[in-house]
């Protein structure tokens, strides 16, 4: 497997990245839990160190975080993304402060891990001042 520097973070992250959208049964193309942690530890032993999930598949985060159970978090680097709704209400999607804080907090517990590697906008937010975003994100960073 082939890796490469992520940023000026000093990780290394494979050239390849498993998205995990469809774990859990999300967008109508269901793949049960078992075989996803099947395919998740495959990956993982094959050298893939690289998942992506987002706090809109809760399902995916949740068999995410069961297959990263036992000591595998460490081994790979982990990104999710914020913005489409998780909710009916209208602070449940978007780049705002609050949406990317409850985005945050939610994708760790549905995970079941104290940080992710790299949190991601899914889609700009022409609704919210870029300053708000931003520097949310950056408060983020700050508190690990």
């Amino acid at each position: 497997m082939e890796y490469v520097k992520f940023g000026r973070t000093g990780a290394r992250v494979s050239r390849l990245c498993l998205g995990c959208m469809s774990f859990g049964g999300h967008h109508g193309s269901p793949t049960d839990d078992d075989e996803a942690i099947r395919i998740i530890h495959r990956a993982i032993d094959a050298g893939i160190n690289f998942l992506d999930t987002a706090d809109m598949y809760a399902e995916s985060e949740v068999v995410v975080g069961k297959a990263l159970r036992g000591g595998k978090r460490d081994q790979v680097f982990l990104a999710t993304k914020v913005h489409f709704p998780t909710g009916p209400g209208p602070n449940d999607h978007g780049n705002s402060r609050l949406h990317i804080v409850n985005g945050i907090e939610r994708s760790l517990s549905q995970l079941g891990t104290d940080h992710v590697d790299l949190y991601q906008l899914h889609r700009p937010d022409p609704g919210t001042p870029i300053e708000e975003t931003i520097g949310t994100l950056a408060d983020l960073v700050r508190q690990g």
